[in-house]
């Protein structure tokens, strides 16, 4: 029991579990909910969450989104354990973001107020960008600092 100094904890809501819908059971016959094993098993997840994607969320049933946001934890898991990513270098992730935007490191320079040369020692690998030179980068790449982290 509290003391007069303590305050009460709050209860959390209780939330009454919804029913899977017919689509999420639709969709479990086709492709089970456990662990994945193998590249195979990832490709039949890959081809169920694309699709389910493609559709476009605002179009999926309430089933149908928790069935994909289990499958997704499911596949990432696997990826994470099987097909790690090695990190990259700043320089290496510029160049990649560069490409992708058909920007060059001089248009960029320009657009986040920061020298070429900057840009350069980062590239060769002399340096890495500093926090406000990320945040600038996502801002201009429209993407999240996690890119950079290695």
């Amino acid at each position: 029991m509290p003391t007069a100094t303590q305050k009460p904890k709050a209860r959390k809501p209780r939330v009454k579990r919804q029913e899977p819908t017919e689509s999420y059971w639709k969709l479990c016959r086709r492709f089970p909910l456990r662990p994945i094993t193998c590249d195979t098993e990832l490709d039949l997840a890959t081809a169920i969450i694309d699709e389910l994607v493609d559709r476009g969320f605002d179009n999926l049933d309430i089933g149908e989104v928790d069935y994909l946001d289990v499958l997704s934890e499911l596949s990432e898991a696997y990826e994470d354990k099987q097909h790690p990513l090695e990190p990259v270098s700043d320089g290496e992730m510029l160049e990649f973001l560069c490409d992708q935007h058909q920007v060059t490191r001089s248009e960029v320079a320009e657009a986040i107020g920061i020298t070429t040369t900057i840009l350069a020692a980062v590239t060769q690998g002399k340096r890495e960008f500093s926090r406000e030179q990320i945040r600038r980068l996502c801002e201009f790449f429209h993407t999240t600092p996690e890119v950079f982290a290695t």
